[in-house]
């Protein structure tokens, strides 16, 4: 006896399934990171480097939930999470290279508004970006800003370097904060 849902499971493996903007939104207000952070680097003017990532992270079953999102915005790489752990068997889908971050994630999230808490993070990392991206880092002024623009946020975090620290050498504390806004 024939039925009409025969070869229904090899039909369903090759159909695609769209996935709209607003799922990858909510999966992102869940799973996803928008990162700054900072490294000693004794070879720039500073001696400090900003570091601009975006993670979104998922179980081994939701892999494919990565995939989907990196072909959506054209961009980034999947990793395991923690490689050495053998016990976090999670993935990771990281942005790093910042054109990429300009051109095709921060226009993403410019058109899908976050409703939560995760808009704070997107509005520190996209004005770290546009700081970025005007070379304001490189100066005492800019970096200043962007580091109080990083610990503006009542998010508690493990932060590797404290404000304090970041903002001590004699480098930055030459320049004054100016009151304008990044």
């Amino acid at each position: 006896m024939s039925s009409e849902n025969d070869g229904s499971a090899d039909n369903q493996q090759e159909r695609k399934i769209a996935v709209s903007d607003e799922y990858f939104l909510g999966f992102v207000e869940g799973e996803g990171c928008f990162y700054v952070g900072f490294s000693k680097r004794r070879d720039l003017p500073l001696g400090w480097q900003v570091i601009t990532e975006f993670h979104l992270s998922q179980n081994p079953g939701g892999k494919n939930i990565l995939e989907a999102f990196r072909k959506r915005i054209d961009c980034g790489y999947i990793k395991l999470n923690h490689p050495g752990n053998q016990k976090d068997k999670t993935w990771v889908l990281i942005i790093k290279n910042r054109e990429d971050i300009e051109t095709k994630l921060i226009p993403f999230f410019l058109k899908n508004q976050f409703l939560s808490k995760k808009k704070d993070g997107f509005t520190i990392f996209y004005k770290t970006i546009n700081s970025i991206k005007k070379k304001e880092h490189l100066n005492s002024t800019g970096f200043r800003r962007i580091v109080e623009l990083v610990f503006s946020s009542d998010r508690k975090t493990k932060k590797r370097y404290s404000k304090q620290l970041l903002l001590s050498s004699e480098t930055i504390r030459k320049s004054p904060i100016k009151s304008d806004k990044i």
